[in-house]
């Protein structure tokens, strides 16, 4: 097993476009390299800092695999773990890494980068199974230092730092304790890592690593600083994909997010979102697949179904067969009206198991902003393959077209949100079908971001993303999973594609 020397932090660069918020200086200590970094009070490092420089550029496109461990000892009791390495998987947890090396057993990795800590080095191991190549322990991919918190449960560690502990919960980006800023010192680990990972000559990248980090690793690649710790969600063995891809020009790499958390079990099965306890959701489904001869964005959104389409509806309304939706609306296109169709059949059977039961009525309405499809027309750049949906491909539409598809999917996503608070319903999951341009959009719209994030997300047709709302539909959305498709079986996209003889994946 390789173990790689930490390298210094990249600090310099140009600035990607952020929202605009005001965050306090602060200073950078890390336990790990026992560097510093002190600037004159004018030239203080911003939180956000690591996740906006550029990258390095790269020759040919990456695709990176990023996994947590599977379930732990500490895991299970709910105890604090941080760094610390006392935590073994558990039978669970094997039986998790297990499942995802199945996942993943057709893909073609050159490499594998692992935490050193036992945990997640022993996931790696599963996954990478009977492969050669060794492979490399990266420090700087263990878990996020808590320091004097780590080895206490929960209920300790609330009673004994009281205030710390409550701002580790609210406030984990200004959290201090012992001297240190875990989370902000734990996205100067990320960049670091990203720095050695992208200067890896291969093109199919697996890191096994942890819940923190890895929210680390996605967001300082998409850009997001670290007010963004704990609104991507990270599960044990959860898989997240990155696609980078080089610019003709130089430079920093386009980077699209190409799916985030897909879990060896259900996504939409009850639990918590950031450790807190949900009641209001919203899924979002794309259309399955249409029947367009010669896809382009001229014809995007006419079409019906074709069987496959027929089939993802289908397995979509299976995977939502547990769940009470309380309301479905959608696009009223052929194919977003199909794929609602099916999913209501289903929901108003799934009571009637018995001769005495009565079909429960499920709402179904459209919601004509969620249609795009004549926005889509609009865009003079037909040549783009809407078919293959590659990752980032709405970075090729028409700056105006761009314009306006944000525009209306920030209409789509309130209404939404205003479709979620009725209060008169404890618990509320709305299902939201549409064309997956508009759930991209919709995905920065929940974080917040600008039109520019267009293109740091993908989403495949007959996919499943799903947002939590733990403090209900006016507080922030916790992301549980974007992309999902591991319910499609033989009829998914591939969580991985091979590289070979694919330059753009």
């Amino acid at each position: 097993m390789i173990s790689l020397a930490q390298a210094p932090p990249l600090l310099h660069g140009r600035l990607h476009h952020l929202p605009t918020k005001r965050r306090s200086p602060f200073t950078v200590r890390s336990s790990s390299t026992l560097q510093e970094i002190n600037k004159a009070e004018e030239r203080e490092l911003r939180p956000e800092l690591y996740a906006s420089v550029p990258f390095p550029p790269i020759k040919a496109a990456k695709r990176v695999v990023l996994v947590r461990h599977g379930q732990s000892t500490w895991n299970e009791e709910g105890r604090i773990q941080g760094s610390s390495n006392f935590s073994v998987l558990t039978k669970k947890g094997e039986a998790q890494a297990e499942t995802s090396r199945y996942m993943l057993i057709d893909d073609s990795f050159d490499v594998c980068f692992s935490s050193p800590l036992i945990r997640s080095k022993r996931t790696a191991e599963i996954i990478w199974g009977i492969r050669e190549e060794e492979i490399i322990t990266d420090s700087d991919l263990r878990e996020i230092d808590l320091y004097s918190f780590q080895g206490l449960l929960k209920h300790e560690g609330k009673a004994k730092f009281g205030p710390a502990y409550r701002q580790w919960q609210v406030d984990a980006a200004n959290f201090n304790i012992d001297g240190h800023y875990p989370v902000r010192e734990l996205w100067g680990r990320a960049r670091n890592c990203w720095t050695k990972i992208l200067a890896h000559e291969s093109k199919s990248v697996l890191v096994v690593a942890h819940n923190a980090v890895n929210q680390a690793l996605v967001a300082t690649a998409i850009g997001l600083g670290t007010e963004y710790f704990r609104v991507l969600l990270q599960s044990n063995c959860g898989v997240s994909v990155l696609d980078f891809t080089p610019r003709i020009e130089g430079g920093s790499p386009y980077i699209c997010l190409n799916r985030l958390n897909q879990t060896p079990s259900s996504p939409v099965a009850t639990g918590s979102s950031g450790g807190r306890k949900t009641s209001k959701r919203i899924i979002l489904i794309c259309q399955g697949s249409t029947q367009d001869t010669e896809p382009s964005l001229s014809n995007s959104g006419d079409q019906p179904m074709n069987m496959l389409g027929v089939i993802q509806a289908q397995k979509n309304a299976e995977l939502l067969l547990d769940l009470k939706v309380s309301a479905i609306v959608s696009s009223p296109s052929n194919a977003c009206a199909e794929t609602a169709t099916i999913i209501s059949r289903v929901q108003e059977a799934a009571d009637c198991l018995g001769a005495d039961c009565v079909p429960r009525y499920v709402e179904m309405k459209n919601i004509q902003d969620l249609d795009v499809a004549e926005i889509l027309r609009q865009s003079t750049k037909d040549t783009i393959d809407v078919s293959s949906l590659r990752p980032g491909w709405l970075n090729g539409l028409d700056d105006g077209v761009m314009s306006t598809l944000w525009e209306q999917s920030g209409r789509a996503w309130s209404s939404l949100l205003t479709e979620l608070s009725n209060e008169s319903e404890k618990e509320k999951i709305v299902v939201a079908v549409g064309h997956p341009s508009v759930y991209v959009a919709m995905m920065g719209h929940c974080l917040n971001l600008t039109k520019e994030w267009l293109g740091s997300f993908h989403l495949d047709a007959g996919s499943v993303s799903v947002v939590d709302f733990p403090d209900g539909p006016t507080g922030r959305g916790i992301i549980r999973c974007i992309n999902y498709t591991a319910h499609l079986g033989r009829w998914s996209i591939p969580i991985t594609r091979s590289t070979v003889d694919d330059e753009s994946f």
